[in-house]
This record gives structure tokens, sequence and C-alpha cells, in this order.
């Protein structure tokens, strides 16, 4: 394994660690402010950080006038569409997943949203991008484990379990959304846009 996959592989655990500790502060929140106004915030929260990280990025990569990648009429027009559409995918798989967490338990909010871990790849399949073995026996592995790990009562379908499912859909399609816009624009410049459209919806 070389650097930069020991590095990427770094990231997406510590972007597991962030995703199963929101779950919590999700849940907490909503004691004191309702789900709308809970995703819009935290939105905007998010936009806000990224724009000085891209300025950082342009910076850091001057040769590039766009920053990580080259800046023309094409790339800016795909950035707005990817980013836009993926803070329409946000919006709403966020505000199913934050009302149907009112409804139903931290733990089974985590396991079902974790569902998106079988339905990208079912869906991926719709456009032609295969899987092999390993990954999924990946994905068996990751639901046991995540059963085991998130759900400690009996496993009883619920209104805000049925909301969760839907969100898990809605953020399957975000990100094969994000898949396909991350080969040809900035992700994080689309990143900045996706929070800024899903903040201002939510608001």
């Amino acid at each position: 394994m070389n650097t930069l996959q020991l590095r990427n592989s770094f990231l997406l655990l510590l972007t597991a660690v962030i995703w199963g500790v929101a779950f919590v502060a999700q849940s907490v929140g909503m004691d004191y402010v309702g789900p709308y106004t809970f995703t819009c915030v935290r939105s905007f929260i998010g936009g806000l950080f990224l724009i000085p990280c891209i300025a950082l990025l342009n910076r850091l990569n001057p040769s590039s006038p766009g920053g990580i990648r080259p800046s023309n009429a094409k790339t800016k027009g795909q950035l707005w569409i990817g980013g836009v559409c993926c803070g329409v995918m946000l919006c709403f798989a966020s505000c199913f997943q934050q009302i149907g967490i009112m409804y139903t338990s931290v733990g089974k909010a985590g396991f079902i949203t974790a569902f998106y871990i079988i339905i990208v790849p079912l869906l991926g399949l719709f456009f032609k991008k295969r899987c092999g073995l390993f990954v999924w026996l990946g994905v068996a592995l990751a639901i046991v484990g995540l059963y085991f790990l998130c759900i400690t009562e009996s496993l009883t379908i619920q209104f805000g379990d049925f909301l969760i499912f839907i969100c898990a859909i809605l953020f399957s399609i975000h990100i094969l959304i994000i898949d396909y816009f991350t080969l040809r624009v900035d992700g994080v410049k689309m990143s900045c846009i996706q929070f800024f459209v899903c903040g201002l919806l939510c608001a």
C-alpha cells in the first residue's frame, strides 16, 4: 500500500468516526431546535468552513487557475450543476434523517442509514459500475458489524425507521452524483456549493 492509499484510507476512517459521532449530536440537537433549523445551520457552518479551505488550496496550487482542477466555462457550469444537484439531494436526505431520528433510537438510525453501503453498489449496477467479490464481502461484513454495534433492542419497524430508510436511499443517490461530478470538477468547491444550497432550501 503506497502513501496515497494509506492517506486516503485514514481519511475514510476519520470520516466514519465523524459520521458516527454526528448521530448523537443530531439526536441531542432535536431537544432544542427543529429538524430544518438544525440542518440549515449545520449546512451553513459546513459551507463557511470550506471557504478558507478553498482559498488555502488555491494558494497551494497556484499553477491551476481554479485551484485543484483547471477552470473554464464548461467546468464552471458542471461545478454549479453538480453543487446544486448534490445540495438538493443532501437537503432531502438530511431532512428525512433528521425527522426520522425524532421517532427512533440513535442506534437504529445509524444502522438503517448504513444500508447505503448495500444500496450504492446495487444502484451502481444500473450505471454499469460492477463491484468485485471483495467489495460484496466487505458489504456483508460491514452490515453484520453495524448490526451488532448499533442494535441493542429487538428490531421493530417504526415510522422513524421508515423515514431513515428513505434517507438511506437518498444518500445513495447523493453518493452516485458525487461520484459522477468529482471526476470532472473540484470536489471541495462542489461541496461548498452543496452546503449552501442545502442550507438555503432548509431555511
